[in-house]
């Protein structure tokens, strides 16, 4: 297992897709998930501390793992099965529970639990980007430095913008 960190989430034009691009913490591959707008909000919520009027689903779950006395210890991206990626979220004593890369990955952020990568998934899906293409990084940097949440919802936060 290779630990990850998230880079950020980005939206692919045209389709309005949300990607979650995660990166080796150790090496030069990144790994892009194609991700769920809520799961997006989600993510870029918590990297920006943004803190909405109710708990989110994912402030939910960590509020009733620590209230069940557990610990979320670890993300482990496993795999890809017919074009899904698989995940699954360690609270030790050989206690997973398997969950979609963008709900573990949304837990992970909001209880600083490590994310991993399985070596032959890196292998299989991991891009390796250029250093010409680094450029390209850096202006992925920049916009989420500018994105919103408004930018994944509509100001009043019940649904995707039109």
């Amino acid at each position: 297992m290779q630990e990850l960190r998230v880079v950020g989430v980005r939206v692919e034009l045209p389709g309005n897709q949300p990607i979650l691009l995660l990166k080796e913490t150790q090496g030069e591959r990144y790994l892009p998930i194609w991700i769920g707008a809520v799961e997006a909000a989600a993510i870029a919520f918590e990297q920006q501390g943004v803190r909405p009027q109710r708990p989110m689903t994912h402030d939910l779950l960590r509020e009733v793992v620590t209230a069940l006395g557990a610990t979320l210890q670890a993300v482990h991206i496993t795999e890809m099965k017919d074009g899904i990626y698989i995940a699954e979220l360690v609270f030790g004593e050989q206690r997973t529970v398997s969950a979609r890369p963008s709900d573990a990955v949304a837990l992970a952020v909001r209880t600083g639990a490590p994310i991993y990568g399985a070596e032959a998934l890196l292998d299989e899906v991991g891009i390796e980007i250029p250093d010409e293409q680094e450029d390209e990084v850096e202006k992925f940097r920049e916009f989420l430095d500018q994105v919103t949440p408004d930018d994944f919802f509509g100001p009043s936060g019940s649904g995707p913008n039109p």
